[in-house]
């Protein structure tokens, strides 16, 4: 990993942060303040709404201006999203700051990936770059809400006051600056200018959609973004179902983490010797077999070998489809890849916990994972057609 790349690494991971933080403190502080569990989701949902109608406008503005302006206009979002919570814990601000640092997190990540995909070139460079970012939200999904758990536990005189929560607010809205210290002194790469067609039109993003493997990836990114999705929402309610600890269920899910992080820490030492269509497909049937046993499993224990399992193949994902959509794509519209791939992921993570919802009340929590996992099992078929040629 060089300098330059670990540095831009560092700087995902304090504005990820930041979002991933605000996603725990504002909830609970809305909880406390007696707001029902369905404003509660209402106030969820925004995080991932911002992202799906911001992520084509990001992705066309990165391509068009690279990576410094549009990671420090998310960083002036994200600072005064969580700072306006901060200074007015009220529910209203807290729907305000939740639209602002998701966004700002969606639209950096669509220029931080498109300016790491243009520093290379080949598909072994891409993968391996790659795999070193995707730890990035990774870890920041446990420092953000970490941090801000010590903060409103320990911030607070009393577990009804607003004092801790401030503090947490506050401290989200610090990191953001970290970021744009980071970035400073990136060295922005050539622009490339899009060709334009006979008739001189601007070219649309669902133009990309022509691209048969395009399409693909984008179905089995979807197919695979709603198994992380399912198994975050559904391993709760089984565990409830099964009288499993809350401890333990966050172990489970700990373990999932933990596992797809691993996963991506030793994908750079042998992403030469890795084609992304056959780690896509070999994940999709693994994760298809992993799904169909989950709900037989007995205990605690065994859910935790089983989570663990299915966080190694999923985890492996993300660089694969990040290589392959960069290779597939033209160079001068990966902004506007991204944003589709974007949108469509965070419209998942919108859609699957109310469909699952809905499914597991009419099938029973077995019959939600049974459905999941048919579905990645039939479209594993798709990555096996990704091969270069077909």
């Amino acid at each position: 990993m060089t300098p330059e790349l670990a540095r831009l690494i560092l700087a995902q991971i304090c504005l990820h942060a930041c979002m991933a933080g605000m996603r725990l403190a504002a909830p609970l502080l809305a909880l406390q303040q007696g707001y029902s569990p369905i404003m509660v989701g209402v106030l969820l949902a925004l995080f991932s709404l911002t992202q799906v109608v911001l992520a084509l406008p990001a992705g066309r503005y990165a391509d068009r201006h690279g990576l410094k302006r549009p990671v420090l206009l998310s960083v002036a979002a994200a600072t005064l999203g969580a700072a306006l919570a901060a200074a007015f814990p009220v529910f209203a601000v807290l729907c305000a700051a939740a639209l602002l640092t998701g966004g700002a997190s969606g639209a950096a990540t669509i220029s931080l990936q498109r300016h790491v995909g243009r520093s290379v070139s080949g598909a072994h460079q891409l993968k391996k770059v790659f795999s070193w970012l995707a730890i990035g939200p990774a870890v920041s999904n446990f420092i953000g809400p970490f941090s801000v758990g010590l903060l409103i536990d320990f911030a607070g005189p009393v577990a009804s006051s607003l004092t801790g929560f401030r503090v947490a607010f506050f401290s989200m809205a610090l990191l953001p600056l970290i970021t744009a210290l980071l970035i400073r002194t990136s060295r922005e790469l050539p622009r490339v200018v899009a060709v334009l067609p006979a008739d001189g039109s601007k070219p649309k993003a669902w133009n990309l959609l022509q691209n048969t493997r395009f399409r693909r990836l984008l179905v089995l990114n979807w197919c695979l973004s709603s198994c992380w999705d399912v198994h975050t929402f559904m391993v709760p309610i089984l565990g409830h179902e099964r009288g499993i600890s809350a401890t333990s269920i966050g172990a489970i899910l700990g373990g999932f983490a933990i596992a797809a992080t691993a996963v991506r820490l030793v994908m750079p030492l042998v992403a030469a010797h890795l084609q992304e269509w056959r780690v896509l497909a070999t994940a999709m049937l693994v994760t298809a077999c992993l799904l169909a046993v989950y709900p037989l499993l007995p205990d605690a224990l065994a859910m935790g070998a089983c989570s663990v399992l299915l966080g190694l193949a999923l985890g492996c994902v993300n660089p694969m489809i990040m290589s392959l959509l960069h290779q597939i794509t033209p160079e001068a519209r990966h902004g506007e890849a991204l944003g589709l791939r974007l949108m469509l992921v965070n419209a998942s993570s919108v859609a699957v916990p109310l469909v699952s919802g809905s499914a597991g009340a009419l099938l029973g929590v077995a019959g939600v994972f049974w459905g999941v996992g048919a579905l990645v099992a039939v479209g594993s078929h798709l990555a096996w057609r990704l091969r270069a040629g077909h």
